[in-house]
């Protein structure tokens, strides 16, 4: 079963993940301390909770994995298609990283990002030992922030794509996800001839699926061990938070990944 829970803490994980023994999951927004708009277990701190809420939410995730907080490297996502290699726990009396993929090959680093809506991609080599999480909305789709991180994890780490694992995490689906014409020619300026398939109309609006471009990133670098989770966040807000369906006013989900 793809769903956990340990103590009050509901989370998400994929088989593809643990049958490697990798530990990883996506927190559904259920076991934390927030109060609403936030509730529970908002891991944004930048939505208006309180961040004693925030921190205690997140040493609630990390525990229910047997991590300490004390091991996250997390940046200041900002949509970009910028990677950060994270050779230690992020020093909290350092400014924050901008960037949206994060990757290490450090056993003592938990990887951590925050979501609404947007797309967490984990990436493992689990023989190599490397895992990585990358933040892909809209424009990180377009501006391929995926394929960068695959291509800094061949550059940096010397893998291999064909032996990568892969996961696509609960994120907003095609039905929920309409976008004005200037986004859509981003897409096919991006995609090109594939853009066809990620654009579809619904009820006269044009639709983007960020689930299907940023798996064919993943087929495109080489990777062929994807997994899809195909849960809808603006569909199942009771599990997940979403910008879209809360109309802004909501929290953000975390999702983490480690080497052991």
């Amino acid at each position: 079963m793809p769903f956990h829970q340990v103590d009050s803490i509901r989370f998400f994980s994929f088989d593809i993940f643990d049958q490697a023994g990798i530990p990883q999951a996506i927190f559904t927004r259920q076991g934390g301390v927030s109060p609403s708009p936030w509730k529970s277990l908002n891991a944004g701190l930048t939505v208006g909770d309180e961040s004693a809420n925030v921190t205690e939410n997140r040493r609630r995730s990390f525990a229910a994995m047997g991590k300490d907080l004390s091991s996250m490297y997390d940046v200041w996502q900002v949509h970009s298609n910028k990677i950060v290699c994270a050779d230690a726990p992020r020093d909290l009396r350092l400014e924050i990283l901008k960037a949206d993929a994060i990757l290490t090959y450090q056993d003592d680093v938990t990887l951590y990002m925050r979501f609404a809506d947007c797309v967490p991609i984990l990436i493992a080599d689990p023989r190599r030992r490397v895992v990585g999480i990358v933040h892909a909305g809209w424009i990180g789709t377009v501006n391929r922030v995926l394929e960068a991180a695959i291509q800094r994890l061949v550059s940096t780490y010397s893998l291999i794509p064909s032996e990568l694992l892969a996961g696509i995490g609960p994120s907003i689906c095609v039905d929920h996800y309409p976008v004005g014409p200037d986004v859509a020619a981003q897409v096919r300026q991006s995609f090109g001839d594939q853009a066809d398939r990620l654009l579809l109309e619904r009820d006269g609006k044009i639709h983007f699926d960020l689930w299907k471009a940023n798996r064919l990133i993943l087929e495109e670098a080489g990777v062929k061990n994807i997994e899809m989770a195909n849960l809808c966040t603006a569909c199942h807000t009771d599990d997940w938070y979403s910008h879209r369906a809360e109309h802004g006013l909501t929290g953000r989900f975390g999702a983490l990944i480690a080497i052991k």
